[in-house]
């Protein structure tokens, strides 16, 4: 009996480690971080640690990535250096999304005329996302809770997550960041707080045939009691932020 207590409690202890353990940087990561064409954007690295978010996904070298709802393209441009040449990164807005953020797709557009040639901006209806070839990784940051909101039409996230995994390659990854909901509240915050809970991201995700791979903890913040609208002034920028990676099954089509 004792040794079965150990034993579990050796798991258990691994388990804990695998979780807090920040993922280690990946060279070609740290480097595109640091490339000097990013200008302010590196204002905002030392709360958004992109260095360790990007490293998570374990993005490569000739990689196609999908930066979906890119903002400013504050990630869209770190993914450019690192997948290189050989890869490409496709910024994704949906119609309904887009026309709110203004002029931000527009200005995506203009990254590959300035250092990013191996980008490329897609429109398309928010309910039938696709991509022109398979994808090694989809990305998304503090956009899944959107989905089910009004402005976007009431999208189901199934639909969203079913589409997703057939634009991945065989292997390929879906990586969220969201703002943290409270326990057990489903997608009751996702249009008023701007959050969602992380629970109900997991098994919408897995329900559409994703295997849970882990979670970063890098974006967590025990001071944020996940109470107040992400974009009150107390809590802006550094609300409370779960990283989920989900892998879609080599053997799956």
């Amino acid at each position: 009996m004792k040794r079965l207590l150990l034993a579990a409690a050796l798991v258990a202890s691994a388990a804990t480690l695998a979780l807090a353990a920040p993922a280690a940087i990946n060279p070609s990561v740290a480097a595109a971080v640091a490339d000097a064409g990013r200008g302010a954007d590196k204002d905002a690295d030392a709360r958004r640690h992109p260095a360790e978010v990007i490293s998570f996904s374990g993005v490569k070298a000739g990689d196609r990535v999908v930066d979906l709802i890119p903002g400013s393209g504050y990630f869209s441009k770190i993914f450019s250096k690192v997948v290189g040449p050989k890869g490409h990164v496709y910024m994704i807005w949906p119609n309904e999304y887009a026309k709110e953020a203004m002029p931000d797709p527009i200005k995506n557009a203009e990254l590959a005329k300035s250092g990013y040639p191996n980008t490329s901006v897609i429109q398309q209806p928010g309910a039938a996302f696709e991509t022109p070839e398979p994808v090694d990784l989809v990305f998304t940051v503090q956009n899944y809770h959107d989905y089910p909101d009004k402005f976007m039409g009431k999208i189901d996230p199934a639909v969203l997550n079913t589409a997703v995994f057939k634009a991945l390659k065989p292997g390929g990854v879906f990586l969220i960041v969201d703002h943290t909901a409270e326990a057990g509240s489903g997608m009751r915050d996702t249009d008023t707080l701007h959050r969602i809970d992380p629970a109900i991201v997991k098994k919408q995700v897995t329900d559409a045939g994703f295997v849970y791979e882990g979670e970063s903890t890098v974006l967590k913040n025990p001071a944020d009691d996940l109470k107040n609208v992400v974009f009150d002034k107390a809590i802006r920028g550094h609300t409370d932020q779960f990283i989920y990676k989900f892998r879609k099954p080599q053997k799956a089509k």
